[in-house]
């Protein structure tokens, strides 16, 4: 089938009366992650229908043989240098992670897209990764061409929210990076020529927090707020006017129609201002209703995303914290597949499906042994949360309001229950105490953690997180703990 008409079929059926293009990004920066297996029947039971992943593990990519769903792969960052430099390393990447699953008979993986490093283009990573980003594409591409897939697989390069922008917050003003600007227009001609789509991340959340101008309400698609006029175009959400600076800095350097893909939005539930449960059963119930519409936006009007990828499926208690706690909670559902609010990916359902038959490490928590001398408790409490997850506890998160020392309990059972309930993660210096007590409070959950083999050790990423880690602990936990 020619690529032209691949792309016009999913085009057409993603503008069906009643139905709407939407999947999840299943990240796995967990120190407990839930097992492959069980995240692809949550999905299932769910009704969703695509999956968009990070990298592309073998244990992950097995669990979705023969699923049905249509998958997105993953090349990290780090591994763009090398594929850019390379015809060999794409030919063995696509052999090992591609083919391999593809063309397996009946229990194939329906891989659809490569994604070709996970946002290189962020503006903190300066020129870390980008330069070597059509280099990669565009083996990947020859090495898919190579296996006769290119028919099948398109390659995709996710682009981060802030490649592109509008200093005034008006769409028609919308412009990509000036650092970036040569690298994305070389991206899209590559885009253009394979008839691939244009994937980018929408964040209102981050552009709510970063700009005075947005309310909460024109963020959260609540019907009675003030739009925002730009050039007679009326903007009565924060989507609309986030999608459409991109549409115009796509139209600036000539690229008008090329199809959209949101690879990445959502609204976390905690470790930040506004980050609640009510507050993202808002925007995503808005959000759904806004596409299935199929309206469109000003300047793109009956003409929605060909897809839409919600961020995240699940909480990763692993996941870097430099942009804001908040980083570690957009999944819909908690970490171990409970779903966080009422939301549904079909209409005529309100409500999510939860993960069933998950297993935990015993009913065991550690907390501070008010007994003791507590004057070394906030050091120790601080050393916990540098190799633990202690986001909650950020201001305006959930565990923000309970008082010393209670949030050195809670420092101190995350540091336990991540290193398995071991008797030596609750020693503290003889300042924690086992116990079999559930001690949260009020909306502050004291997590008791999966009891999976994926968890013998910290995730590699920890590792090179932990300096940043530490620092950031101090700077916004020091309070809590005083």
């Amino acid at each position: 089938m020619p690529p032209s008409l691949s792309l016009l079929i999913l085009l057409l059926a993603t503008m069906s009366y009643g139905s709407v293009a939407v999947g999840v990004n299943w990240g796995t920066t967990a120190s407990h992650p839930l097992p492959p297996a069980k995240v692809v029947q949550l999905m299932k039971s769910n009704n969703i229908t695509r999956v968009k992943l990070f990298d592309a593990d073998p244990l992950v990519l097995e669990a979705l043989s023969g699923s049905n769903l249509g998958v997105t792969v993953g090349i990290p960052n780090g591994l763009l240098r090398s594929l850019n430099s390379s015809n060999k390393a794409a030919q063995s990447w696509v052999h090992d992670n591609v083919t391999r699953y593809v063309s397996s008979g009946g229990s194939h993986v329906k891989i659809e897209y490569v994604a070709v490093g996970d946002e290189p283009f962020l503006q903190s990573y300066g020129q870390q990764f980008y330069p070597f980003v059509l280099g990669a594409a565009i083996n990947i591409q020859t090495a898919l061409t190579q296996a006769n897939l290119d028919d099948k697989v398109k390659v995709v390069v996710p682009c981060s929210f802030d490649s592109f922008l509008s200093e005034t917050s008006l769409p028609s003003k919308g412009h990509f990076r000036a650092d970036v600007n040569r690298t994305m227009i070389q991206l899209l001609k590559f885009l253009s020529k394979h008839n691939s789509p244009f994937f980018a991340t929408i964040s209102p959340y981050v552009a709510f927090q970063q700009n005075k101008n947005i309310s909460l309400d024109f963020t959260l698609f609540r019907v009675y707020t003030k739009a925002h006029n730009d050039s007679r175009r009326m903007y009565k959400n924060s989507f609309d006017l986030n999608y459409d600076i991109l549409v115009s800095a796509l139209s600036t350097v000539g690229f008008p129609k090329i199809g959209i893909v949101v690879s990445q939005i959502g609204w976390p539930t905690d470790g930040g201002p506004n980050a609640t449960s009510y507050a993202a059963e808002t925007f995503m119930k808005g959000l759904m209703n806004h596409l299935r519409s199929k309206l469109g936006t000003p300047l793109r009007p009956r003409n929605p995303p060909i897809e839409t990828y919600i961020f995240n499926l699940l909480d990763e208690d692993q996941r870097s914290i430099s942009t804001g706690n908040f980083e570690r909670h957009w999944g819909i559902f908690t970490f171990d597949g409970q779903a966080k609010y009422r939301f549904d990916f079909t209409q005529g359902s309100n409500s999510l499906v939860n993960a069933q038959d998950v297993e935990y490490l015993p009913s065991r928590w550690c907390v501070v042994n008010n007994n003791g001398d507590l004057s070394n408790a906030t050091a120790s409490a601080l050393q916990a949360c540098s190799l633990a997850d202690c986001s909650a506890l950020s201001p305006g998160g959930s565990c923000s309001n309970i008082s010393w020392p209670g949030n050195i309990s809670y420092a101190f059972n995350s540091y336990y229950q991540q290193h398995n309930q071991s008797a030596d993660s609750c020693n503290f210096g003889g300042l924690g105490l086992i116990t079999t007590v559930n001690p949260s409070m009020d909306n502050c959950r004291f997590l008791v953690q999966l009891n999976t083999s994926l968890s013998d050790t910290l995730h590699p990423a920890s590792v090179s997180q932990l300096i940043t880690l530490l620092a950031t602990a101090i700077l916004l936990l020091l309070p809590r703990f005083t």
